[in-house]
């Protein structure tokens, strides 16, 4: 055997974390040595300027169970890492940084920044990989990607240029979501609505041919109203038919513009009568379109009113709402105001009200390439976990528009489209060209840069060297499995399946697992305004990395959020804890140790065949959790298992053989525990990879090297259903004599005597022989085990199924002090009782109580029941 290690009293995570990950890393253990069928897994790229937050926590701990599952496993196993450029807001990040000094982006100039950006990236990027090493990702840092390395440079505009000359990317003008503040345009997707309260304001267009009528307009921004080209209402609504065709006198511009007809109106809003402003709202963009009507640009790109607004030019948006109300009502066109609250858009990087605005930009036509990922997903060639979030897929991806790519600002992959400053040829270029290809003149690349999201649609084979046909790429693609956020199914998840089809022709991942949203522990969303976020690296800091990932992963349950407290991370420590003491006691009884050969296990007693049929059986069901992705439930069976059998029942029977058995007896007990605490630290290996691995170095008997690449235990023979039924009633046994002994007040150091009375005589042969195990947990000496007993005087007794258990109490309590007692705590239980009961008939009480309140009074009514039933009987026997 190994050299004789023994753990250190304490688990210290901080001691193994740095030491093993080293150790890892430096073997070249997450590289996918094995020769077995590939499994890949690629990570959502966490923004390079970015900071570990419980989402990223919780998204690395389950790819790394899964993957050091898979690795266990024999698979290939390939997690490919790496960072997004995130070109809005790491631009926002470094402008305001140079803000501090003093410097804008314009001053610096585009190359100067952008010296400085890479800079930032540079400083940044450790900072992020050295916390997702802190978490224990097990990437493959060897293979690590960047959304702007000159690998996924080249498929970027690989892509464009193919979908370019397809003419799937075309320039127009259209209206756009405008960012005054990134001064960029923004996707749909990219928009964050808040509700915010408001006012509607009703205003007053006279008639050109009668000033005295007026047709009353409600809009929540009346500071558009200075671009409006024509007001609409609804053919079929009686109240304006004689209108349409007429003309009205635009307030405070004095503009002639026509009312027109369109279904598109809705009666019920307002007044019936819309305001059409096609330069500054997307729904009369397209009524603007289908009407011929101009375009009156009144708001610019930084949120100030142009000199189409006439006095009110110069203005900020919000300062010219408010100065063309007074306008308004000085003038008396504004009829009444109300209060209104209605959904507005923001910038989903700074948070600015987004400014819709009419610009030309690039697009991708999305309709022929969104149908057949509609298809893949239908077809169950991609599989979403949980399952309802193929709807919202769907929801998005039939009523797709085309994709706004181009982005104002400097950070990012440079548009690759060239005009030639002769001739004016557009076209799209792989690399640099200097002149036309028609004319030989000299040609400009365009200024803007592509959406951030362009790039990483082609994630799941750019990082695998694509547009090389590289071994990665076809050993591989497709990968196996996409764990994200559902935040960015549109974002991102949608964008991957339609590039991947159309890029490989295949799929990018056969499965995309949803995880669960981290709130708090009363279920709020985190954030820092709410002071409730939790620091992931801060909780390392004091827990561990192992008691983080244990906690995340089991509070994940699928189509459940999380709410997490510290509670839980500390439940997860003192399992590391207890999981430490059982190994350390294993290890310091293993005093000439011999590994004994599994053919030679033969007449084990009832513990061991006990455990190692728990064992096997619990093999199986973590395994088959983890095959389904039930990260939740694995943690728990391994929870239950390690705490509740290994180390409150096995150890404990164990240390009677190892402290006074004889020497095949103490050898056959040192094996089974070393054999079960092996498998143990097997099947927690994938979530609470460190202490795993530290004990495993100590432990003797391991054929491999590290943990990390041991194969994952296969359960060996049948379970033992006979040992499983009897420990189980011994079980039941120690738990009814410990209640007993509890509720009477007998101290734990006193030897109580106990008579074992069985209904059942099968069941009496099963136990004869194993008196001992009662004897030893419980505390007692049995004194008899016996078929239909006669109850003797002054016992506490208890009741288990088939078999009443007499505690001897003469001596140890004062037995009418206990019966007088026992009656007023049963008296006290009954009235509980009762109150739980009226309260559970009342139907008001059941509509209006949340369900989760009215399920905790019905399982507190239902123990409440069951210790009423307890206390009488161990009263009825005194």
């Amino acid at each position: 055997m190994k050299e004789k290690l023994v753990l250190s009293q304490a688990f210290d995570p901080h001691a193994v974390e740095e030491k093993w990950y080293r150790v890892w890393e430096g073997k070249g253990y997450f590289a996918p040595n094995s020769s077995g069928q590939p499994f890949s897994i690629v990570i959502p790229p966490p923004n390079v300027t970015g900071h570990l937050h419980m989402g990223h926590a919780l998204n690395l701990t389950l790819q790394d169970i899964v993957i050091r599952f898979r690795r266990m496993q024999g698979y290939r196993a390939l997690w490919v890492p790496g960072t997004d450029h995130a070109g809005i807001a790491t631009q926002n990040v470094v402008e305001k940084e140079l803000a501090k000094g003093g410097l804008s982006r314009e001053e610096l100039g585009r190359e100067k920044f952008l010296e400085k950006v890479w800079e930032w990236k540079e400083r940044y990027h450790r900072r992020i990989v050295e916390q997702l090493k802190k978490m224990g990702a097990s990437c493959d840092w060897t293979r690590e990607r960047f959304t702007m390395d000159e690998g996924l440079s080249k498929a970027v505009k690989e892509v464009f240029v193919r979908l370019f000359e397809e003419g799937l990317i075309y320039q127009d003008e259209y209206i756009v979501n405008w960012c005054p503040r990134c001064s960029t345009a923004l996707a749909d997707i990219e928009v964050e609505y808040e509700e915010h309260p408001s006012h509607l304001w009703y205003i007053r267009y006279p008639l050109k041919d009668d000033s005295h009528l007026f047709l009353v307009v409600a809009t929540t921004r009346p500071e558009t109203m200075l671009g409006d080209v024509a007001l609409a209402v609804n053919p079929n609504d009686e109240r304006y038919k004689n209108f349409i065709g007429r003309k009205v006198i635009l307030p405070l511009m004095g503009r002639e513009i026509p009312i027109i007809a369109d279904e598109y109106v809705d009666t019920d809003f307002g007044t019936g009568v819309l305001k059409v402003t096609p330069a500054h709202d997307p729904h009369d963009f397209e009524l603007g379109e289908k009407h011929g009507l101009p375009l009156v640009r009144v708001i610019d790109a930084r949120g100030v009113m142009t000199e189409e607004a006439g006095r009110f030019a110069g203005l900020p948006r919000e300062v010219a709402r408010q100065k063309v109300v007074n306008a308004l009502q000085e003038k008396g066109l504004l009829e009444k105001i109300e209060d209104y609250t209605h959904s507005v858009g923001h910038c989903y990087r700074c948070g600015t009200v987004i400014e819709p605005l009419v610009s030309r930009q690039w697009f991708v036509r999305m309709k022929n390439l969104a149908e057949e990922a509609i298809r893949a997903v239908q077809d169950g060639r991609v599989e979403f976990i949980p399952e309802r979030w193929s709807k919202v897929y769907f929801e998005w991806m039939e009523n797709i528009r085309d994709w706004c790519i181009s982005r104002q600002i400097w950070w990012g992959h440079r548009i690759p489209v060239f005009s030639c400053k002769d001739c004016g040829y557009v076209f799209a270029h792989r690399d640099n060209p200097v002149e036309c290809p028609r004319c030989g003149g000299p040609v400009a690349q365009d200024e803007d840069v592509l959406d951030t999201w362009f790039s990483s649609a082609l994630w799941p084979f750019s990082t695998l060297g694509w547009p090389e046909n590289t071994e990665d790429l076809q050993t591989f693609y497709p990968t196996s499995l996409l764990v994200t956020g559902f935040d960015i199914i549109f974002f991102w998840v949608a964008r991957m399946i339609m590039m991947g089809l159309k890029f490989m022709g295949d799929i990018p991942f056969r499965k995309v697992y949803i995880t669960p949203l981290v709130r708090d522990e009363k279920g709020k969303k985190m954030s820092k305004s709410l002071g409730n976020t939790i620091d992931p690296l801060e909780v390392i800091e004091k827990y561990g990395a192992d008691a983080l990932r244990f906690a995340l992963a089991w509070l994940t349950v699928q189509g459940r959020d999380i709410h997490l407290s510290l509670r839980r991370v500390e439940a997860a420590r003192n399992f590391m804890n207890k999981l430490w003491n059982a190994s350390r006691f294993v290890l310091m009884n293993l005093e000439d140790f011999e590994l004994l050969p599994w053919s030679s296990w033969d007449n084990l007693d009832l513990k061991d065949r006990w455990i190692l049929s728990r064992f096997h059986r619990v093999v199986t069901a973590a395994t088959q959790e983890l095959e389904n992705l039930n990260f939740g439930q694995y943690v728990q069976l391994i929870y239950d298992f390690v705490w509740g059998e290994y180390c409150d029942w096995y150890v404990e029977w164990a240390k009677e053989d190892l402290y006074h058995g004889d020497e095949g007896t103490r050898r056959k007990t040192q094996n089974v525990l070393v054999y079960v605490l092996n498998g143990i630290l097997r099947i927690l290996h994938p979530v609470a990879p460190f202490i795993t691995e530290e004990i495993w170095s100590n432990l003797p008997g391991n054929e491999e090297e590290n943990l990390i690449i041991t194969p994952w235990p296969s359960p060996m023979g049948e379970s033992d259903e006979e040992a499983e039924r009897t420990v189980g009633v011994v079980q039941e046994i120690v738990r009814e004599i410990r209640y007993l002994r509890a509720e009477l007040g007998i101290s734990p150091a006193e030897k109580c005597r106990v008579l074992l009375n069985f209904s059942d005589r099968n069941l009496l042969d099963r136990l004869r022989y194993n008196g001992r195990y009662i004897e030893q947990l419980a505390k007692c000496v049995v004194e008899e085990m016996g078929f239909e007993i006669a109850k003797p005087r002054h016992v506490a007794m208890g009741r288990v199924p088939g078999i009443d258990v007499y505690l001897l109490v003469e001596g140890l309590v004062d037995v009418e002090k206990e019966r007088e007692r026992l009656g007023k705590k049963i008296s006290s239980v009954d009235a509980e009782i009762g109150r739980i009961k009226s309260k559970l008939e009342n139907q008001d009480f059941l509509n209006r109580a949340p369900q989760e309140i009215v399920e905790r009074e019905r399982e507190h009514f239902r123990m409440l029941l069951e210790e009423k039933k307890r206390l009488e009987i161990l009263r009825m026997g005194m």
